[in-house]
């Protein structure tokens, strides 16, 4: 819990009291053993989709990177990456600690944080100051009655958010019935573009809940100075429930007291709304939006370009009929790279492990995968043999095959 006084690295005394429902930080941390600094991703405070009865306390450190002297506990820095946070865009994945040449030529030692917007901010590791800039950008503004919303939100100019807003040109389905029906349902949705605010009229999340990035982070090559990216693109829809018979604002008695599940419906109890959040499928179960849904990318890290960009990922597990169509998948793991230009990566919807060209993002070679690989590889070496390997373990929430495989993968012996 987070002490609820001016300064965060008083002792407590007696009289001091601490903040209930201080966000958690339930992604991986990172360390820096020069700085002797443990840097956190932050989460939000609960419930995720309203925010009326928060207290500044409660939200001071909320969707924040936090930095705390790893000896002493001491706060050094924190960030925030969004404020008074109501579709739960928080920090989904450990950050990634890199030393850069800025245009000056000086090395700056830097963490990089991706957040579920599509930002990733680049922020001085010793001072928590962005790297690259972030301005504060006028957002959507509305919110639903007794909530209110941060007049601004940083915009890293290191993104892989939207250029621009969806249209209904942008809804997509298997046949024209069902691309009907979402320019039907888009139509009848609240959407300014990121952040509009959740609503009882339904919202479209875009970036949505999922987020851009989700844990696994990105992969850095420090020796080229190139990080892998893997961003999503999928459209959440929230609708905020009032009160009212069949949503009371405590759990009936005998009931457990639970938030829900991460879909569907979540009775949020305790605030004046519950929320329905899903993602915006057509009515066969396929998003509404235009593949793809998921992409791997390169981006240069001395100038911040994307250098390139491609779709990941097909339909094989996913579809009625299992073929095997590169649409560009929604993903949950990360990539790792090598220094033989190479990177691994699971994560996607089908289940495949597969390895990619560092330079040009083409595929080199693919593996299928007993069970979803939705998890980061890792790389060893055992008597100068380099080894790939990753749990199979699948996903529930995220529909594919469960397991509990470990398998490592390598080159064959030269005859």
């Amino acid at each position: 819990m987070i002490q609820a006084q001016k300064d965060p690295n008083a002792i407590p005394a007696d009289e001091h009291t601490f903040t209930m429902n201080s966000p958690n930080s339930w992604a991986p941390a990172v360390y820096d053993p020069k700085l002797d600094t443990v840097y956190l991703p932050m989460g939000v405070s609960t419930p995720d989709i309203w925010g009326g009865n928060r207290t500044p306390e409660q939200e001071r450190y909320a969707s924040s990177v936090l930095a705390l002297n790893a000896t002493t506990g001491k706060l050094v820095w924190s960030y925030q990456t969004v404020h008074h946070d109501l579709w739960d865009m928080d920090l989904p994945s450990q950050p990634t600690l890199a030393d850069i040449t800025d245009k000056d030529g000086n090395t700056v030692p830097v963490v990089y944080a991706p957040a579920k917007t599509g930002n990733i901010f680049v922020l001085d590791r010793r001072t928590g100051k962005p790297v690259v800039p972030a301005p504060e950008t006028p957002v959507p503004q509305g919110a639903a009655k007794g909530d209110h919303v941060a007049a601004t939100q940083p915009y890293s100019e290191l993104t892989f958010r939207p250029k621009q807003n969806l249209t209904d040109k942008d809804m997509w389905g298997a046949t024209m019935f069902d691309q009907l029906v979402c320019r039907v349902i888009f139509k009848r949705l609240r959407y300014e573009g990121p952040f509009t605010p959740p609503s009882e009229q339904g919202t479209l999340v875009f970036p949505g809940n999922l987020g851009m990035f989700e844990w696994g982070g990105i992969a850095v090559d420090p020796h080229r100075q190139i990080a892998i990216a893997n961003p999503m693109a999928l459209p959440f829809v929230s609708k905020l429930i009032p009160r009212g018979p069949g949503n009371p604002i405590e759990p009936p008695k005998g009931a457990e007291g639970g938030s829900g599940t991460e879909t569907g419906i979540q009775p949020q109890y305790g605030v004046p709304y519950g929320v329905e959040l899903n993602p915006f499928l057509s009515p066969f179960g396929l998003p509404c939006k235009q593949p793809a849904w998921g992409y791997i990318s390169a981006v240069d890290l001395k100038t911040n370009n994307v250098v390139w960009k491609q779709r990941i990922g097909t339909v094989r597990d996913s579809a009625p009929v299992p073929l095997p169509f590169k649409m560009g998948m929604p993903m949950l793991g990360g990539p790792i790279t090598t220094a033989g230009k190479v990177f691994f990566i699971g994560a996607t919807a089908d289940n495949y492990l597969r390895a990619f060209s560092t330079d040009t993002g083409e595929l080199l070679w693919q593996a299928r995968l007993p069970a979803g690989g939705q998890a980061t590889p890792m790389t060893y070496e055992v008597d100068g043999k380099q080894y790939v390997v990753i749990a199979a373990g699948g996903h529930g929430s995220f529909g594919t095959r469960l397991g509990d495989y470990v398998i490592a993968y390598a080159l064959p012996d030269q005859k």
